[in-house]
């Protein structure tokens, strides 16, 4: 009897299956575990990440690593998936102008156009010009409120108010002549004297109309044909605002400009460049008509040029903390040899402006699969045996054995197809009764879904978004009752906590999370969704065209997801669906019969030592 270990070091998990080979030749799988992997997959940093995993699936049966027989290990080539973001154009304000915002608190509702007036000014104010009075956070609210209306009591005509602070409600509450007001500017310095001004506040749930409108921008601030094409910027920016207020100012200038995005240059059968600000669609393109890519790389001193050098420094690093560091060589040099690139919309702040304001500016969100030549894996099983006193091999190609260890699930048949979606990348293979298997690596999976969510969203912190990728939203209404995102409507025995009271909440196994941004359930919703097909559905079926018989998808009968992206609650949904059209069966594999998505290599390795015994 023997124990034999088969060890995954994935980009993200190294997992672990254990199993006993009787005396006659049988074989009972025992145990599996998993951790995450230490260093960069392929690197000898891995071998801390091993022993926890074997240690704790040892641990489960009641055995030290002692016991074992056999640890084989899959060939795991140093790959990186980085993603990185590019914006494309860029709206840019000159002479002063100013745009903007979207303050939680404005107060009152409609369109003012008025000259700005600064507060300490109001006296000297005439009674025959319309005013949007623009006031510091020095002044106290009470003061600014008193003023406004004595102001107004002789004549003076304040159509609207811009203030500094935190405190449109707090003023609107005091008025008695209500108008509207919008808050939290922050560079009220910069706000110049005696410019027309337009402001306008929203009824609560709905937005701008007007100053989101080219046409509403030019009826209120009487603008020229050529001055509303200049300003057309200025309203893509106000879309979906709550409040807004733009200047009108005698040399003002808003521009949206394209950046110098650079080109990417494709190395491979047939080469081929194509320019960044090109699109996603466009550079996909480029990338499969280049056929088998050898190197990527970036145009010098441009956006993507600089991206790409970033994402190879990166890898360079990695290798000198892990001791690989010295000249490069053919098997050592870093190569890029696949992207994935995705269109997408990145909220970003507008040069120039005065209160921070953002405008959703077009990028390109690319995902870039980096790998070295050398595989050093050998040295990686000399280590572990050393470690262990344990016989240790390189036993097979991840792509192979995620499909043999696919085949345990129950309902699956030659011939097969797998979908391995990790963090970094998404492999695919077809294994054949004949024991042929076809197979590719590409760039793209889980790292950049997050990061497209966190761009698109606006979220400072990249943990939130790995959340919300995670786990469904719902929208606590009371302390008994939660909407969630499908519309569904769930009662609880125990009040939730009023912490939770009226906000966006993520549905995990430790309970809920509440949201601190301040975004509609609906459009968190819309902004995950769109971010998973895009990623996944794209390398699905790029990857399984290009491994499927003729490049026919259609060829394809059924399709096992495999891998951590395939754990996802929506992700499995989603490809089940597209691959309906195709005709292919598609679901979420089940290792063994017990493991779920998760174990598929380390249980292929184990079998594949069976069938390499000699009985």
């Amino acid at each position: 009897m023997s124990y034999i270990a088969g060890v995954d070091i994935g980009n993200s998990t190294t997992e672990v299956c254990i199993a006993k080979v009787a005396f006659d030749g049988s074989l009972e799988f025992l145990a599996s575990a998993s951790c995450p992997t230490t260093g960069i997959k392929g690197t000898p940093a891995n071998v801390h990440g091993m022993k926890s995993a074997l240690k704790e699936a040892m641990g489960a049966l009641g055995l030290g690593t002692g016991e074992l027989s056999m640890i084989r290990l899959n060939e795991a080539a140093p790959v990186i998936g980085d993603t990185a973001m590019e914006t494309l154009t860029e709206t840019i304000i000159t002479g002063s102008s100013m745009i903007g915002h979207n303050p939680s608190t404005p107060a009152g509702a409609g369109q003012a156009v008025g000259e700005v007036l600064h507060f300490e000014k109001l006296a000297q104010a005439r009674t025959d010009v319309l005013y949007i009075l623009a006031v510091a956070s020095k002044y106290a609210y009470e003061t600014v409120a008193a003023a406004v209306n004595k102001a107004v009591g002789r004549g003076v005509l304040v159509a609207g108010m811009i203030l500094q602070a935190d405190e449109a409600v707090l003023v609107e509450n005091r008025l008695e002549k209500k108008i509207p007001i919008i808050d939290e500017v922050a560079r009220m310095d910069k706000l110049p004297e005696g410019v027309l001004a337009a402001i306008e506040v929203a009824l609560p749930g709905e937005t701008v109309r007007m100053l989101s409108n080219p046409y509403g921008i030019a009826t209120l601030l009487e603008l020229t044909p050529e001055e509303t094409r200049v300003i057309t910027p200025i309203a893509k920016s106000l879309v979906g605002k709550r409040s807004a207020v733009v200047l009108k100012t005698p040399g003002g200038n808003v521009r949206e400009q394209v950046l110098p995005a650079g080109e990417i240059s494709f190395h491979g059968d047939r080469d081929g460049t194509i320019s960044l600000d090109e699109g996603a669609e466009k550079i996909m393109a480029a990338l499969a008509a280049a056929g088998q890519i050898t190197e990527i790389t970036g145009q010098a001193d441009t956006n993507v040029g600089n991206m790409f050098r970033r994402i190879r420094q990166e890898m360079e690093e990695q290798k000198s903390v892990q001791g690989q560091a010295g000249e490069p060589s053919e098997d050592t040099r870093v190569c890029i040899t696949d992207i994935l690139a995705v269109d997408t919309l990145a909220p970003v702040v507008i040069s120039g402006a005065l209160a921070g304001e953002t405008c959703l500016e077009k990028a390109v969100g690319i995902a870039a699969m980096v790998k070295t030549r050398k595989l050093p894996m050998e040295e990686l099983a000399r280590v572990l045996e050393a470690e262990f006193g344990v016989k240790s091999s390189v036993a097979g190609v991840e792509a192979v054995m995620a499909s043999l260890g696919a085949l345990t699930t129950p309902g699956a048949a030659l011939p097969l197809a797998i979908l391995d979606m990790g963090g970094g990348s998404t492999d695919a293979a077809v294994l054949y009764p004949d024991g042929k298997v076809d197979r590719i690596h590409q760039a793209g999976a889980g790292e950049l879904v997050t990061m497209l969510i966190q761009i698109e969203l606006g979220l400072k912190d990249s943990h939130v978004a790995e959340q919300i990728k995670r786990y469904p939203l719902a929208k606590v209404e009371s302390l008994f009752h939660m909407r969630m995102e499908n519309g569904q409507m769930t009662f609880v025995e125990d009040s939730i906590d009023p912490r939770f009271f009226g906000r966006v909440v993520l549905l995990t196994e430790e309970g809920l999370v509440r949201l601190e941004e301040d975004l509609p359930m609906e459009k968190i919703r819309e902004v995950r969704r769109e971010a998973k097909r895009k990623v996944f559905l794209t390398n699905a079926l790029r990857s399984l065209s290009k491994v499927a018989p003729g490049h026919d998808l259609k060829v394809i009968t059924n399709v096992v997801l495999v891998g951590g992206s395939a754990e996802d609650f929506e992700i499995p949904d989603m490809l089940m669906e597209e691959f309906a059209n195709y005709r292919i069966v598609c679901g979420r594999g089940n290792i063994r019969g017990s493991e779920g998505p998760r174990n598929a290599v380390a249980t292929g390795l184990v079998l594949s030592y069976m069938g390499e015994r000699q009985w």
